[in-house]
């Protein structure tokens, strides 16, 4: 009964995440889950914090991990000081949504077609978010934003690489937007990083307004356990602490912080495994543009691909009654026709080859 509902909420429009059916032999590619296990040291991990300990409250700043994640990156500089964990990268893109854009009511600036938890968070906050247009190639155009005032807006927020798209921007024209919007905020969001962009971690000592956000989820196989952090000034991380503090100062449990720290100390699995999926989606470029796709370039776990006669959502359904789901956002006409697929194994490749097949004749 909304009677009892807060003001306000009945015109919340929540995230709707990607669709996890229980279907019998399901080629699963619409999540961007990384097809690989965790590292075996993650599991280890997880087993052993299970057998002690679980009846304490885990440690409120994961500075164990927090350590490992510094050392990782050392190359960039990086310190304990500098990283804020979170329950997974959304709970610590909340977090900065509420700790650094609500600015007297000046609009966030971001993509027109990205991540859609942004404007999620907008809503959610009372921000309101100013759509900046991907020009027609599919690229963030930093000119558009740098049109901007920048005394106008509370702050910046892109995905890089960019999802759906999966296309990267380079770090020279992030190092534009940081310059321009030295007063506010700039938060990259680099979930896909690890599979082919340059992390804007490399930028981080020489601006203070920049923030960095990472998730576990897809590099490191983590999805289930719920981790992800930020990287920034330690200003900025005092800013994410004072949230999480008034609102959970708990976010990360044991186990999570068990085989997290121990999955950035497998560097050799990393490597592995990211290296693994970049080959396969090479493959997969391939084979759809044999098969008729228009196939954006990518720098993340999955592709955005377009069919040059026949409609996304004809495709979607089509593969869905063949227990292949892929992802298809229906409801942005600009990109009604393409489909996001996951970067899967060359079996769930060759699935999906068959199943396309069988559609398209």
């Amino acid at each position: 009964m909304t009677t009892f509902w807060s003001d306000g909420l009945d015109v919340l429009e929540p995230y709707v995440p990607g669709e996890q059916p229980r279907m019998a032999n399901l080629v699963k590619l619409n999540t961007n889950e990384n097809p690989y296990g965790p590292s075996p040291q993650a599991l280890a991990a997880i087993a052993e914090a299970s057998v002690h300990g679980l009846q304490l409250y885990p440690d409120p700043q994961s500075q164990a991990l927090r350590q490992a994640i510094a050392s990782h990156h050392a190359a960039h500089g990086l310190t304990s000081e500098q990283l804020f964990l979170g329950n997974g990268s959304d709970e610590v893109l909340a977090h900065a949504f509420r700790a650094f854009f609500q600015r007297g009511g000046a609009p966030l600036l971001m993509p027109d077609i990205s991540y859609s938890f942004y404007k999620v968070y907008c809503n959610l906050f009372g921000i309101q978010a100013q759509l900046v247009p991907l020009r027609q190639d599919w690229q963030v155009g930093v000119d558009d934003y740098l049109a901007l005032p920048a005394r106008s807006v509370a702050g910046v927020v892109i995905a890089n690489p960019n999802a759906p798209t999966g296309i990267a921007l380079p770090l020279a024209q992030v190092e534009r937007l940081l310059q321009h919007f030295s007063e506010q905020v700039v938060l990259v969001d680099e979930a896909y990083v690890d599979f082919g962009g340059d992390s804007a971690l490399a930028l981080l000592q020489r601006h203070p307004n920049l923030l960095v956000v990472h998730t576990l989820s897809k590099s490191r196989s983590l999805a289930g356990l719920r981790v992800g952090f930020a990287a920034g000034h330690p200003q900025l991380i005092e800013a994410l602490t004072r949230v999480k503090d008034s609102f959970n100062s708990y976010p990360l449990g044991r186990l999570a912080q068990a085989g997290a720290k121990a999955a950035y100390e497998d560097v050799a699995y990393f490597r592995d495994t990211t290296a693994r999926i970049i080959a396969t989606r090479e493959a997969l470029v391939a084979g759809l543009q044999q098969r008729g796709f228009e196939v954006l370039p990518s720098a993340a776990n999955f592709v955005f691909a377009r069919h040059a006669e026949r409609a996304g959502a004809e495709i979607f359904r089509g593969l869905r009654e063949r227990a292949v789901l892929v992802r298809h956002f229906g409801s942005n006409p600009r990109i009604r026709d393409f489909l996001r697929i996951t970067v899967g194994t060359e079996a769930q490749n060759q699935a999906l080859f068959g199943a396309l097949d069988a559609l398209l004749g």
